[in-house]
């Protein structure tokens, strides 16, 4: 009997009805789908309520696109919200559950991760963690043959996750950082933080201090390995809540970034629509 991580926040986070989910996710990704870019290697992603920030999450899932069709194993970190971890941790379970279907771990990459000193086990620390479940469904729908390794971050700096990371990224590997950025600004402050972090994970400059985004520790990371492999960063969404909530006065942001290859990226830039609070591509 296979063990199973069943999903926490189907229902809240997003809709619990398989078939109203696949509709809703399949619409952003239809609605972001642009031109095509290059091999996306990494996606840094936000991690709300779909109501907020699905459509900004969208932006990346939909880079995916020459990855469709491949059998594509995925490294998902994310922060732990509700657990007092140290170091990185993987869920003791086969199958992670959501109302689109099971996905399977991963056996190659965790077998890998196990002989990680600061990887171990903990079930408790995924069982009511939402920033790695909120991205399955978004996977599942952009990707027709995937695996899974999931890991929230707990106490851990940014060269022990750069050590996870070189050790577990390979080349058909698609990396998802699971994080929001700034929390509870008034609305012209966040937008003009989450500018500046914007700035600089662009420019692949680390590290991000706690206060620029969630799971900061899984972000200065992959910029450290995203320098190292010459990756390049692009911004595809960007939004904070009182974008969507109407509520200013303290705003939480949502960036989407890819990062691809250097022999196969795209050298596009983006800027600021303006009187919105979304990033778009200019060709």
């Amino acid at each position: 009997m296979p063990r199973v991580r069943a999903p926490a926040v189907a229902g809240s986070f997003y809709p619990s009805s398989p078939t109203t989910l696949a509709t809703q996710v399949d619409a952003w990704l239809e609605q972001a789908r642009g031109p095509e870019g290059g091999v996306v290697s990494a996606l840094i992603v936000p991690h709300a309520g779909y109501v907020y920030s699905g459509a900004v999450a969208a932006a990346a899932y939909a880079a995916l696109g020459a990855r469709r069709a491949e059998r594509t194993r995925v490294l998902l970190l994310g922060p732990c919200h509700f657990h007092s971890l140290r170091g990185l941790a993987y869920p003791a379970v086969d199958l992670l559950c959501t109302p689109l279907g099971d996905v399977r771990l991963d056996a190659d990459l965790l077998r890998r991760a196990t002989e990680l000193a600061q990887v171990s086990a903990s079930t408790e620390a995924h069982e009511s963690e939402h920033s790695l479940e909120v991205q399955l469904p978004f996977l599942q729908r952009a990707m027709e043959h995937f695996t899974v390794l999931p890991l929230v971050v707990g106490r851990a700096d940014e060269e022990a996750v750069a050590q996870v990371l070189e050790a577990l990224w390979d080349e058909d590997v698609l990396l998802v950082v699971s994080s929001d950025l700034s929390h509870y600004l008034p609305y012209e402050e966040a937008r003009r933080a989450d500018q500046e972090t914007v700035t600089r994970v662009l420019a692949l400059e680390g590290p991000l201090d706690a206060g620029s985004a969630c799971c900061t520790e899984a972000i200065n990371g992959l910029l450290r390995v995203a320098k190292r492999r010459g990756l390049r960063p692009r911004l595809v969404g960007l939004r904070n809540s009182g974008d969507l909530a109407g509520a200013r006065a303290e705003v939480i942001g949502y960036g989407a970034f890819v990062f691809e290859s250097p022999a196969r990226g795209t050298s596009r830039e983006c800027s600021v629509v303006p009187g919105e609070g979304v990033l778009a591509v200019e060709q």
